[in-house]
């Protein structure tokens, strides 16, 4: 996984912990599903299907992760101010990645940055404009002003 993916994975994995359901996976559970436990144990499965759903398609998907309300969320426990609206360098330090210059270069190549990496502030504001289309594009919300 690229350090996009990496990023991305950190985003949208703090939204799921943050919106997990009341019945979500407590610690010193199981990880093990309720269907995989119904068929270890013999429990009959039920043949309901959810209402406005057809037998045989997928569950709906869920909505668009919210990344503005989880990046602030993050920004709000962290004991270090950053401004990851603006930074490319504050969201990588909120995310707990390694915001060093060659980490930077790294990411400007894996999304294909075309200008000059030896200009960190050109490189930078890019960094963080991609970022924040390839979330939106990945299904995160991203407030239009960040898309800009």
């Amino acid at each position: 996984m690229g350090l996009f993916g990496k990023l991305m994975q950190k985003i949208f994995h703090a939204g799921a912990n943050a919106e997990a359901p009341p019945d979500a996976l407590k610690p010193g559970q199981s990880n093990e599903s309720r269907v995989s436990a119904a068929e270890r144990t013999g429990v009959p499965l039920g043949t309901s299907v959810p209402a406005g759903m057809q037998p045989g398609t997928a569950a709906p998907a869920q909505g668009p992760v919210d990344v503005a309300a989880i990046l602030n969320g993050m920004a709000a426990n962290n004991k270090e101010k950053l401004d990851w609206k603006h930074s490319i360098v504050d969201l990588m330090k909120l995310l707990g990645m390694d915001s060093s210059l060659a980490e930077r270069k790294e990411l400007a190549a894996e999304l294909k940055y075309p200008g000059d990496t030896n200009d960190s502030a050109k490189m930078n504001m890019w960094l963080h404009k991609e970022v924040m289309k390839k979330l939106a594009e990945n299904g995160g919300k991203v407030p239009a002003d960040l898309l800009d």
